[in-house]
């Protein structure tokens, strides 16, 4: 057997196989850059703020804020917030993304019409329409959401939010 492998090696090195070894690939490119959002220069402050303004009033929340194509940028659960409350904010951001309104306006358009009201609920990313998002506007262009979820009430969310654009407003 040890003759018989001594035997094919030599064969393979006689004929060039062995010199055949594959080219390296090529390295694969870079991943693209997140989309067009608000800067981290303003995102965290604004998350940091909307959690400080919501705790304040005894709410426990996480706050988000995303960019154009609804990737988060920012994610910031406050101490004690529950861990369903990101899920929720994530919801408010796709109906925000989805209908480039805040996600109130889009609570309101649901209970006008029942269309829209199925639409949303067969929707696996929003499911139901809650308040408490609003997109972030600049140049007339949106760059992105900010939604806030554990307060008790979409209005008291979207208070944190108001609260925390006018402590840090988006330029």
């Amino acid at each position: 057997m040890k003759t018989a492998l001594i035997a094919l090696a030599a064969a393979a090195v006689a004929t060039g196989a062995a010199a055949q070894a594959p080219a390296p690939a090529a390295p694969p490119a870079p991943p693209p850059p997140r989309a067009k959002g608000p800067p981290l220069s303003f995102a965290v402050p604004a998350a940091q703020a909307a959690v400080a303004a919501c705790l304040a009033n005894t709410y426990k929340v996480t706050a988000l804020i995303t960019d154009s194509a609804g990737d988060p940028v920012v994610l910031l659960s406050g101490d004690g917030a529950a861990v369903r409350t990101q899920t929720i904010a994530k919801t408010k951001v796709a109906a925000v993304m989805k209908y480039k309104k805040s996600s109130g306006e889009v609570v309101a358009m649901a209970k006008a019409d029942p269309k829209i009201d199925a639409e949303i609920k067969a929707d696996p990313n929003i499911g139901t329409a809650r308040q408490g998002a609003v997109p972030l506007i600049s140049g007339g262009e949106i760059l992105g959401a900010f939604a806030v979820s554990g307060a008790p009430g979409g209005e008291k969310d979207e208070a944190c939010i108001t609260a925390a654009l006018a402590k840090v407003p988006l330029r």
